[in-house]
């Protein structure tokens, strides 16, 4: 499946999706082809290709280096990326049990209602 498809599929099921859990499923998705895209920008399409560690200092392998190497800043992003992902899917799951516990629904339509009686959309 194409990284387009999968990015525009995880909006239309954050943007038109009702249930607060798909939403949620639909962010993490969203999240995960963001960290995927920017692994495939610091990827090489060369052939060997080295990890970003020089062991020795020299100035023919310094070349060799900097031609191949895979850059590792896409790499330590995407670890960061994980990690915040990780704390705010946590927490948008806690804010969903806790709707869930208030309202006694996870659908967005019927908490507009409970919380706002007066008014229709």
């Amino acid at each position: 499946m194409n990284i387009t498809m999968v990015l525009i599929l995880s909006i239309y099921g954050i943007v038109r999706k009702p249930n607060l859990v798909k939403k949620l499923i639909a962010l993490t998705i969203l999240g995960d082809t963001a960290n995927m895209f920017v692994i495939f920008i610091g990827y090489r399409l060369i052939y060997p290709v080295i990890p970003p560690v020089l062991p020795i200092i020299d100035q023919n392998r310094l070349i060799e280096f900097l031609e191949q190497a895979v850059d590792p800043l896409p790499q330590a992003l995407v670890l960061t990326a994980v990690v915040i992902g990780l704390a705010v899917n946590c927490l948008i799951a806690f804010a969903i049990i806790q709707m869930y516990r208030l309202y006694g629904t996870v659908d967005v339509r019927k908490i507009f209602e409970k919380v706002f009686p007066e008014e229709r959309v």
